[in-house]
């Protein structure tokens, strides 16, 4: 099936309004990934992964620059408390900190081993850092550097920055891709993209879900299976709706995992964020371009 901008949105009502049009807004890299939503800058802040760079989009201007050019293949992102913005480098196998240009390694290792190739970040409410370590950097050739698995495996690590300490706290999954927290963060969501480096028919295209108790993640069990693609990065609303990058578009799920409806997008879409100045836009990075389309909800809040 082929869609053009503008087409509809199936079956997010309440979240998506009928009016709502599906806009490309920037466009011409290679391969977009790693959004967020930076409210101190009124921009859209992502990578080119593939093109080694990092980009904005200005909404007040509508216009798109290079905010770094070199960066080691940087990824996955997300906002700290403080502002300043964590990232995953593929380059350098490590989840670092941008603080208006300044780059900071956060953590490289774990029992003496180098991560993989951190790809996806999030900053819980009492400030750790949990992100997902796939093998995407060290096996593609355009998205890093040839490397070994120093550690045998993929896991999501949690990072605590007040004590130093950093322990995996989900191995169960193949290639761990996006994440994501339940407003109360009782729950942690994460992307199984092992389908991606497997042969046809065999490897994961799921997204897992886990009980989150004292830092623990228990209870593992399938939330929801791609039918067209894998999923890559995800997002949660205030309603507790989780909200999935796959092949085709971004699909909604309600917190019970049955699913609302989705977006179609007419690119491979790798991830997504709510942003704007009042919360409600939501930002897509598909393959070479950036879409936006107006919802009805925002992101839970983090903090």
């Amino acid at each position: 099936m082929e869609f053009k901008q503008g087409d509809t949105v199936f079956g997010l009502e309440g979240l998506v309004a009928e009016s709502a049009n599906l806009a490309n807004i920037s466009t011409g890299f290679t391969w977009a990934e790693g959004p967020v939503w930076l409210e101190s800058r009124g921009a859209l802040r992502w990578s080119d992964v593939v093109g080694n760079k990092i980009l904005e989009y200005h909404l007040a201007s509508k216009t798109t620059s290079v905010y770094r050019d070199g960066v080691e293949y940087t990824n996955g992102r997300a906002v700290d408390h403080d502002g300043s913005v964590i990232q995953c480098s593929h380059g350098q196998r490590r989840v670092e900190r941008d603080r208006d240009g300044v780059i900071e390694p956060l953590i490289d290792s774990w029992m003496g081993k180098k991560f993989n190739s951190p790809n996806d970040v999030i900053v819980a409410k009492d400030g750790s850092v949990w992100f997902t370590d796939p093998p995407y950097g060290i096996i593609f050739p355009t998205e890093g550097y040839p490397g070994e698995r120093e550690y045998q495996d993929h896991y999501v690590f949690r990072f605590d920055p007040k004590t130093g300490e950093v322990k995996a706290v989900v191995i169960d999954v193949e290639e761990p891709n996006g994440l994501a927290f339940s407003p109360d963060e009782s729950v942690l969501y994460v992307a199984d993209s092992s389908a991606l480096t497997n042969e046809p028919g065999k490897g994961n295209n799921h997204l897992r879900a886990y009980d989150v108790v004292d830092t623990k993640c228990k209870n593992g069990r399938t939330f929801a299976v791609m039918e067209n693609g894998v999923p890559d990065g995800l997002r949660v609303d205030e309603h507790g709706n989780v909200w999935v990058a796959t092949f085709d578009g971004v699909h909604v799920y309600a917190p019970d995992g049955s699913q609302l409806g989705w977006v179609p997008v007419p690119e491979k879409v790798a991830n997504l964020c709510f942003g704007g100045p009042n919360g409600n836009l939501l930002f897509i990075t598909a393959s070479t371009s950036i879409y936006l389309i107006e919802t009805l909800t925002r992101q839970a809040p983090v903090r």
